[in-house]
């Protein structure tokens, strides 16, 4: 008869890589989440080994596939400063957004979020891993490629249609219309499967653009709701 799977083992790796910085070799097999499920179970394991509590949920868009994972209060921080990215390994930038939520989300509801404001952001993709996973499972476990948020100045503003774009500063980007209120509705359906979330949480959607690479300024425009920018070193 099977075990059932035991998070810890995963989780005392992840957490060891996510502290120190040192790059972790692929998970070995007998410890490894099998599906979704377990994988999620991981990330939680995680930050509870490292004494950490989630302040929201992050929702990463990554080619055809979303990933889902707890958003850490420590890994969120304001532009205006040079952004390090020699302990952020395989990074990725994209436009993102940031909801903070007026009304909690009920895991048995179904209704819109409601965020008492919204910002602009810039989400730094990362991996604890030495060569970067690329399946749903491991990612997830691996708290959705969680590295750092650039938070913009926030609005006060309902979800709307918006044309988001991302390049290096004063070259102009056309971007792409996007619906945020979907984008937002879609990770709210996530945080509910992770449990539901308080007022205060933060709602965050990164994968907005095709992503580039961490370097010199870039600048991510999302329309009304503003644009945030970051210089990296």
């Amino acid at each position: 008869m099977a075990q059932p799977f035991d998070p810890a083992g995963a989780a005392r790796w992840l957490a060891e890589a996510f502290e120190t910085g040192n790059p972790l070799a692929a998970l070995p097999e007998e410890i490894a989440p099998r599906d979704l499920g377990a994988a999620e179970e991981v990330a939680a394991a995680t930050l509870a080994v490292l004494e950490l509590v989630p302040c929201g949920i992050r929702l990463l868009r990554r080619g055809g596939t979303t990933l889902s994972a707890p958003m850490v209060e420590g890994r969120l921080i304001g532009a205006g400063r040079p952004v390090a990215t020699a302990a952020l390994r395989h990074a990725e930038v994209t436009a993102a957004a940031i909801g903070v939520l007026a009304e909690p989300l009920d895991p048995d509801g179904d209704t819109p979020p409601v965020f008492a404001r919204l910002h602009p952001a810039l989400d730094i993709a990362a991996t604890r891993f030495t060569a970067p996973p690329e399946d749903s499972v491991t990612l997830t476990a691996d708290l959705a490629r969680l590295g750092l948020v650039v938070a913009g100045k926030a609005k006060a503003m309902a979800p709307a249609t918006l044309r988001v774009a991302l390049g290096a500063k004063g070259v102009r980007v056309r971007g792409a219309e996007l619906d945020l209120a979907a984008a937002f509705a879609e990770a709210a359906v996530a945080a509910r499967r992770w449990g539901g979330l308080p007022a205060g949480a933060l709602l965050v959607v990164a994968g907005l653009t095709p992503p580039r690479p961490p370097e010199g300024v870039l600048r991510a425009s999302l329309g009304a709701l503003g644009s945030v920018e970051a210089s990296f070193a």
